[in-house]
């Protein structure tokens, strides 16, 4: 197999989200845009996108970063609109959708337009993750949206399931449905929560960062099998043992955490940038097989699914965030006060991804009868059109949406404040072990390695809280980045000095790089990531 187009597919993705960094459009819009001029360039390779690929090998390493990025406990706090959303929505799209599709195109069967309405039915994760991380959406709606993406997949994967069974003559009812989506949504929790503990259990007890990284390179897709070959939902095996591990990340050491977020930061970088360019290469394929339809026809179905998309999301947003309200005075109490604001945000940010589209190729030829499946092709161009509608409409408004609502932001601030108090906690409970340890006679040191390590906490106890205070009136400058930029310059000079050393040959290549490793060490120390 000639491996020239998936290097040159993910060289290109690459280079451009990276220049979709220094530019305010978020990266997948430009990636999709990319796509899509790409595909009608002379010698540019068809990239059609196969479901037997993205949903078992690109869909669980994507939500398992997203997962493990997410708070446990914050997503547990909004487990109320997190389930109406990525439940209830989406099986109120796939019938609402599916039912004003069935009306708007002719001769489109009820059973083939419900197909339609659960493949566009669930928002992206990577989207939505994508645009609400570039926007700095307040921390609740942010919460809720990856919360919604996380689960959503299941649902709309169960409920296309089941409409495709109908759909091909292979039998459905209402109780065989509601039966499936349980035992998939059930079997994959459980599934999910068999695995968890003695996956933890082994990615703490491998001594190796080396194994325990190839390890967890390997458990978004252990989950998602094991969850596959027994009949449940792979994408809710996925996401219970990520938010697990994520949880307990703590308790695994510090060379393994380092090295798995470069690591995933890495993998999630690579598919996210060409997951949606293959979305905007998908554009030859779906046009040329539509076949008798005409341009203009196909143009005001699209339109009108799109729209339809839209509008049912609106439909089900605006009640489910406030009629739980208005009917149990709990909720009241428990949640936070909420305006009309905070549901248009949440309507507006349901970008389509590559979920639907993968799902949407996997619709089968033909029926369980021999027939073609009733208006496929065009299942797949309204499903395309509706991906590309949300990804760039949706998309490129919201941040102007977001302006214009004044929503507030994170309080960086109060977050700043909370970082320095809980540093400051710690940084006392660490100073009382050091005297504890300090007098015991066994772990007696010499007066300037205990001071260099009372000066080191006192640092990192400090740090913070000069971000909230002094700048520096001609740099503008806290004196935590002064202090890091001079120990920058430091270290670069001394990892000059080694490598003259080693061209000088009065060291060697491998005492170089132990050398280089130390001030690695140290410069990661100096320096915090802020992205």
């Amino acid at each position: 197999m000639d491996a020239l187009p998936l290097v040159a597919l993910i060289a290109a993705s690459a280079a451009i989200a990276g220049a979709a960094r220094r530019t305010p459009v978020p990266a997948p819009l430009l990636l999709v845009t990319a796509g899509l001029i790409g595909a009608y360039v002379p010698g540019v390779p068809d990239y059609t996108l196969d479901p037997n690929i993205v949903l078992p090998l690109v869909l669980p390493p994507l939500l398992y970063k997203a997962a493990v990025d997410s708070s446990y406990l914050d997503l547990r706090a909004n487990l109320r609109p997190i389930a109406l959303l990525s439940v209830g929505y989406v099986l109120f799209a796939t019938l609402a959708v599916g039912y004003l599709a069935h009306l708007l195109v002719p001769d489109l069967p009820l059973t083939a337009a419900l197909v339609l309405g659960a493949v566009v039915a669930p928002p992206d994760a990577v989207a939505a993750t994508a645009i609400a991380r570039r926007l700095g959406l307040p921390s609740r709606i942010t919460t809720i949206l990856q919360g919604e993406s996380l689960v959503n997949d299941a649902t709309a994967i169960t409920a296309f399931k089941v409409a495709l069974a109908a759909a091909v003559g292979e039998g459905a009812s209402w109780a065989g449905g509601i039966k499936e989506f349980a035992l998939a949504s059930i079997g994959g929790v459980i599934v999910g929560l068999v695995l968890m503990v003695p996956i933890h259990w082994l990615r703490s007890h491998l001594k190796e960062a080396l194994l325990q990284n190839t390890l967890s390179l390997l458990i978004p897709f252990v989950a998602y099998s094991a969850a596959e070959q027994v009949g449940a939902s792979g994408v809710l095996a996925v996401v219970v043992v990520a938010l697990y591990l994520g949880h307990r990340a703590w308790q695994v050491d510090f060379a393994t955490r380092l090295q798995e977020a470069a690591v995933w930061k890495m993998v999630a970088f690579i598919l996210e940038s060409s997951v949606f360019a293959l979305i905007g290469l998908q554009l030859p394929y779906v046009v040329k097989g539509l076949g008798g339809y005409s341009v203009g026809e196909t143009f005001w179905y699209a339109v009108g699914v799109f729209v339809a998309v839209v509008v049912v999301r609106f439909v089900w947003v605006f009640p489910a965030t406030f009629l739980p309200r208005v009917l149990s005075r709990r909720i009241r109490e428990r949640e936070p006060e909420t305006n009309w604001t905070a549901p248009v945000i949440v309507g507006w940010a349901g970008m389509r991804g590559v979920v639907s589209l993968a799902i949407a190729f996997s619709i089968p030829m033909a029926t369980a009868h021999d027939q073609p499946f009733p208006a496929r092709n065009l299942v797949l161009f309204l499903t395309f059109t509706t991906v590309i509608g949300t990804l760039v409409v949706q998309g490129l408004t919201l941040p102007s949406l977001i302006r214009a609502l004044k929503l507030p932001g994170r309080d960086a601030y109060a977050e700043t404040l909370a970082e320095a108090q809980a540093q400051s906690e710690a940084s006392r409970a660490a100073e009382r072990r050091l005297d504890e340890l300090l007098a015991d006679e066994r772990n007696t040191l010499p007066e300037p390695l205990v001071d260099r390590l009372r000066t080191v906490l006192e640092r990192r106890r400090n740090a913070v809280w000069e971000r909230l205070g002094a700048v520096n009136a001609v740099t503008g400058e806290s004196l935590d980045d002064t202090y890091r930029r001079l120990a920058g310059e430091m270290i670069e000079t001394e990892r000059e000095v080694f490598v003259q050393l080693r061209d000088q040959r009065r060291i060697d290549d491998e005492m170089m790089r132990t050398l280089l490793r130390r001030l690695d060490l140290e410069e990661a120390a100096a320096y915090r990531e802020d992205s």
